[in-house]
């Protein structure tokens, strides 16, 4: 959780003392998994039923909206956001139970977090907002992998170097990792641990071929939900069964050669050792 304070304090001049207004930032290692703004584009997809008309209601890019509910999807215990594809329009998008639970739980606790704040800043006085902003900004992570996925630990083979470590991200799905001996004993990994397994979307290959030969551990079946045209390459999003999403950025051609649409199968494909590992304390 993260109180930012209210005043204007990144431009130079004299330093602002001021009381706090509580913004809630719920974080993973990876960095922020629920914040404001995320709770407003679930909100807005609850009232409108669709991730492209949220996003103007925020507002937000409806590339930066897709991505914001693939975290939420891939790092939650349970599907957020139940999406059907819809082309250029968004398709149809609801919130599940666990979606209005998680939003009813953020809401709820802001609320508290701000009152505890009101408490400490009648006790306390007058805060120094800089000193504060500057000590958040140190303790922050971010990364820029694009994809993210929480789960446990379920199986630890150790070899002459490095150990292969598989992780459940959900009932159908594993991920498998190689990690040095040194890197495991850092992390005291451990089955059951809770750990994120991070993925560079550049480390993402694609196949149409159902079943692919190839010497990547990791093999993952879905099928085309967003296809987001840049003017380099292009980002193609893979929907997995369960609701979990694998982002990879590939070229233009490749989009062409594999004849990608929305709702096509695809393979996401990626080395065991492209997957970073951070373990949850």
């Amino acid at each position: 959780m993260t109180a930012h304070p209210n005043a204007a304090i990144a431009a130079p001049g004299p330093v602002r003392v001021t009381p706090f207004r509580g913004r809630l930032a719920l974080d993973t290692s990876a960095g922020a998994f629920l914040v404001d703004q995320r709770v407003r584009l679930l909100e807005a997809i609850d009232r409108h039923g669709s991730i492209l008309q949220a996003a103007k209601a925020v507002p937000m890019s409806y590339k930066a909206a897709w991505e914001a509910v693939d975290t939420l999807n891939n790092m939650a215990d349970a599907t957020v956001v139940e999406r059907s594809v819809g082309g250029r329009r968004g398709g149809g998008s609801r919130l599940t139970a666990h979606g209005h639970h998680l939003v009813a739980l953020f809401r709820a606790m802001e609320r508290e977090h701000q009152a505890l704040l009101d408490r400490v800043a009648a006790i306390a006085g007058p805060v120094d907002a800089s000193m504060i902003h500057s000590l958040l900004r140190r303790m922050s992570m971010k990364t820029s992998a694009r994809n993210q996925f929480a789960g446990k630990v379920c199986g630890l083979q150790e070899g002459a170097v490095s150990i292969e470590v598989r992780l459940r991200i959900d009932e159908r799905h594993e991920i498998v990792a190689t990690v040095t001996r040194e890197s495991a004993e850092a992390m005291q990994l451990a089955l059951g641990s809770d750990v994120l397994a991070l993925v560079k979307s550049t480390s993402v290959i694609l196949m149409a071929d159902p079943a692919p030969r190839s010497s990547a551990r990791n093999q993952l079946r879905g099928e085309v939900s967003c296809i987001h045209e840049g003017p380099v390459n292009a980002e193609v999003s893979i929907a997995l069964p369960g609701g979990k999403t694998i982002t990879a950025v590939i070229t233009h051609a490749s989009v062409t050669h594999l004849g990608l649409e929305l709702g096509k199968p695809m393979v996401a494909l990626f080395k065991a050792s492209s997957v970073i590992i951070a373990a949850l304390d």
